[in-house]
């Protein structure tokens, strides 16, 4: 299976991270994406699961905020934590650089200037010349969608999947109606020839048939003298006087 590892640096670009990893997964499923925080299960050590997570992907997204740059070290007071030989976001890209991986940077916001190779790291140089990709949240959906495009190329294997056929889809020249609201009119129609009579519905609460055979109307036809109809609860007697008209 295919992996990308996002490569972030805490307190920079955790939350580009986690909103990137996420529209990932959604697109490609939850086994290709690797991010420390949801991918390392409690117990594993992390400075074994951080480069083996980076060996097995096949392209590496670094995302550079706008303190990625001069993110202090936190051991060395005064020094920059990627002139740090141990700084984790520095030895991930690394790994990737050794291992022929894609590493694709990925600048957060409209502010983050482009990476220059006299601001970097001798070891790290080599970023400055990648073509790099931008992530701002006021165009996510637009930029989210760009990343992935570019994964899909980069990545052998790494696709979004087909959408099923939804169930009961009508075959090829099946007759569908789709009705809504509260309107009193329903009609479908097709084939039809000959003389056309009209079928009205309304109300109906039980069968209705409007097809061939015997037709059953709640309304009746009186014809003739000396009819009688009684319709609904009749609870007493029915008296008939007949005389003369």
């Amino acid at each position: 299976m295919p992996h990308v590892f996002v490569n972030y640096r805490t307190g920079d670009g955790e939350q580009a991270a986690t909103t990137i990893a996420r529209d990932l997964t959604h697109r490609f499923g939850p086994g290709p994406v690797f991010r420390a925080s949801e991918s390392i299960r409690p117990g594993q050590l992390y400075p074994e699961e951080l480069l083996a997570g980076v060996r097995r992907s096949d392209a590496l997204l670094a995302l550079i905020g706008p303190h990625w740059l001069d993110a202090p070290d936190s051991t060395r007071p005064g020094r920059r934590a990627l002139d740090n030989a141990e700084d984790w976001v520095r030895k991930e890209i690394l790994e990737a650089f050794s291992r022929g991986l894609p590493v694709i940077p990925v600048l957060l916001g409209r502010r983050t200037e482009r990476l220059t190779a006299a601001a970097l790291p001798r070891p790290l140089v080599r970023l400055a010349y990648t073509q790099s990709l931008r992530y701002d949240h006021q165009q996510a959906s637009t930029d989210l969608a760009r990343i992935a495009e570019v994964l899909t190329d980069l990545v052998p294997g790494l696709a979004e999947p087909e959408s099923p056929e939804q169930p009961g889809d009508p075959a090829s020249g099946a007759v569908t109606n789709t009705m809504d609201g509260d309107g009193d009119s329903r009609i479908q129609a097709r084939d039809v020839s000959g003389g056309l009579t009209s079928t009205v519905i309304h109300d109906s609460h039980g069968p209705v048939n409007t097809g061939s055979g015997p037709q059953h109307v709640h309304q009746p036809h009186i014809d003739g003298d000396g009819a009688t109809y009684i319709g609904g609860d009749n609870k007493g007697s029915v008296k008939h006087r007949f005389g003369e008209r």
